[in-house]
Parts: structure tokens; C-alpha cells; sequence
């Protein structure tokens, strides 16, 4: 797999920077280059370099530089030790960083010089040192030039725009693949929408334990509904080894249930220089997070206090009717002791009349 980078670096030379200038008051022309594995007639077409060596073995290799542009350019060659980067790209040490491994294992000429649409093929060793460890071992080739850009604000910069392909090698030995998983971690995202669930991000940390390069997939499940990682369509995440790799996985629709859980299952593969592969173990690791259920909570909340309401509404008014009825009784019992002592009254009276006329 090839790479491209480009590093800026701030000139430290006055005196470059002012020759720069004065050689080149208009914009250069855009210059384009391709650089690949290749035997001694030119590319072959490898994308990477791939030998398992004994140690203490050397091997001839070539590398060809293709000059795309309309104007000849000399190239930097360099080789370092390879590496990837968190979000699993392939890169290489920069520019005086010193390698310790691999990467000082490749002889090449320090420069190249290309014609307009010329390509040349520049013969390399390889060579293992006896004491090398077995495993997997990563460097990487390339091309580079320097050019000079200016910031808005005036500065001059040095740009480095490296082209490289990998070079990795197994040296032979006992081989031991080993991952393993670390710092798993949970957390629950609530969606405010009460009639919608939230979603769930489980973290972790993929640690190559062993001495081979190895390719990762794997699942996470939180609460009983499972996501892949990579995501379909996303390659496998490849280390070397020694490589730690945070992993982050978002899981959709996870209703907050108080308490969720997830697991993380890991499936590594032991890769060959061969395309071989061979699989390891399933490794797994739990994490937890509350999920406490807010807007659905605050719903209840408010169903309840609109229940009470109604209830207290409702016991309010049968009160009333109650002691309506209990008045209208009352009235009516003392409108009818009125009446029948009214009656008494009158029966009174007459009685007497009569006594009085006979």
C-alpha cells in the first residue's frame, strides 16, 4: 500500500529562504511522482515489499521513481521505520527521526534524479541483523521533495511531500500472535424525544500482544442489539506488533434502561506475508454505564401530576355535591318540621274556637 505525506517544517536558514525567493518569483509547476516496489526492469506490480528472512539474511531489492511532471526534479530516497497511526494509516518516521528498527535495515542512495516522464529503477538491500528478534518488522520507502509556501501572514515554510510504499518483513523464528482488549469504557446519549430511544458509544483499547501483524474485527452488543466494527464497507484495522489502538463504536437506538450493558467481542487474524491467515481466540471485555430515562421519566412525572390533578378535581367536586345535597336535606328536613308545626299551630286555634262558640 502506498502513502502519501506532506510535512511542513519552518526554514531555520535565512539565506535559503531569500534564495528561494529569488529563484523563484512565480509559482513553480506542480510537481508529480509515483514511487513503487519494482525488479530490475521496472515496476512489477507489488503495492508493498514482503520477505520472510532468517536472520542475519540479506535480500536485493529495486524501487522505481516515475517522474509524472513536465520538468526534471531530483528526489530524496529515504527509508525509516514503518508505523501505524491511530486511525490505522501507514506512516513512516519523519524527517530526522531516527529509526531503531527496520528502517535501518534498507541501503538506497540518498537521492535520484528524474527527466520529464522519465522512470528509474534504483536498486536497494535488505539486510537483517543476526540478533533481530522474530515477528514482524515495518519500514517504509520514499520519495520526497522540498518545496517553499507562504503562510497568510508571511512566513516562509519548508514543505516536505514524501510518496513511499511499506516494506514489511517476518523474521523467522517462533511466531506468537496475541491481542488483547483494555479500558473498556460505555456511555449513554439520551435523545430528548421521550418516544425515541438514545444511543450508546462503547470505547476500548486494542493492545498486539504478540509478534506478528494481526487484523481486527468484531462486534459490540449493548443491551442485546449488536454492531460490527469496522462498519460494513470499512477495512480491517491492522497492528504491528506492540501497537495500541483506541477503538471507539457508536451503537444506535439503546433505550436507557437505568443500567446498560456491552460487550466487546474481538476477532483477530494473524496475517502472513503469504496472504495466509490464521485466526486467534475470540477475546471479550464488559463495560457498563447508567442510562438513567429523563424524558420518559418526566412524562410519567407529568401524567402523574396531571392525574392528580384531575383526581383532586374530581374528589373536590364530589365534596361539593356532597355538601350540597347534605344542605339541600337539611333545608328540606327543617322546611318540613316548619310546615308541620305551622299545621300544629292552626289545629290549635281552631280547636278552641270550637270550645268557645258551643
Amino acid at each position: 500500500m502506498g502513502f502519501v505525506l506532506m510535512m511542513a517544517v519552518a526554514l531555520g536558514s535565512v539565506g535559503f529562504v531569500a534564495s528561494a525567493a529569488a529563484d523563484e518569483p512565480s509559482p513553480a509547476p506542480a510537481v508529480r511522482w509515483s514511487v513503487t516496489p519494482a525488479d530490475a526492469q521496472g515496476p512489477d506490480g507489488r503495492v508493498a515489499v514482503e520477505h520472510d528472512l532468517a536472520p542475519g539474511a540479506t535480500v536485493e531489492e529495486h524501487l522505481a521513481v516515475r517522474n509524472v511532471s513536465d520538468r526534471a526534479v531530483t528526489f530524496t530516497l529515504a527509508a525509516a521505520d514503518g508505523f501505524y497511526t491511530r486511525t490505522g494509516r501507514f506512516d513512516t518516521l519523519a524527517t530526522g527521526q531516527s529509526s531503531t528498527g527496520a528502517g535501518t535495515w534498507i541501503t538506497l542512495p540518498d537521492s535520484v534524479a528524474a527527466e520529464p516522464g522519465e522512470t528509474v529503477v534504483i536498486p536497494y538491500t535488505i539486510a537483517v541483523p543476526p540478533t533481530s528478534e522474530p515477528g514482524d518488522h515495518a519500514a517504509g520507502i520514499t520519495a520526497s521533495i522540498l518545496s517553499v509556501q507562504t503562510t497568510g501572514d508571511g512566513a516562509r515554510l519548508g514543505v516536505e511531500t514524501r510518496v513511499g510504499f511499506r516494506v514489511l518483513l517476518r523474521v523467522t523464528g517462533v511466531i506468537a500472535p496475541a491481542v488483547a482488549l483494555t479500558e473498556a469504557e460505555a456511555a449513554h446519549h439520551l435523545s430528548w424525544n421521550p418516544l425515541r430511544p438514545g444511543s450508546a458509544e462503547v470505547s476500548f483499547i486494542v493492545v498486539n500482544e504478540g509478534n506478528t501483524r494481526v487484523r481486527v474485527t468484531g462486534t459490540v452488543t449493548v443491551t442485546g442489539k449488536e454492531t460490527p466494527f469496522p462498519a460494513p464497507g470499512e477495512s480491517a484495522q491492522e497492528l504491528l506488533p506492540g501497537d495500541v489502538r483506541p477503538i471507539t463504536v457508536a451503537v444506535d437506538e439503546v433505550w436507557p434502561l437505568f443500567r446498560i450493558s456491552a460487550t466487546v467481542t474481538l476477532t483477530a487474524t494473524a496475517v502472513t506475508t503469504d496472504g495466509t491467515t490464521t485466526s486467534l481466540e475470540p477475546v471479550t471485555a464488559q463495560a457498563t454505564a447508567w442510562a438513567i430515562p429523563w424524558p420518559q421519566i418526566l412524562v410519567v412525572g407529568v401524567v402523574v401530576l396531571i392525574a392528580a390533578i384531575v383526581a383532586g378535581a374530581l374528589i373536590a367536586s364530589r365534596r361539593r355535591i356532597n355538601a350540597l345535597l347534605d344542605q339541600a336535606w337539611d333545608d328540606g328536613r327543617r322546611s318540613a318540621e316548619a310546615r308541620r308545626a305551622a299545621a300544629g299551630t292552626e289545629d290549635d286555634v281552631d280547636a278552641g274556637d270550637d270550645v268557645t262558640t258551643v
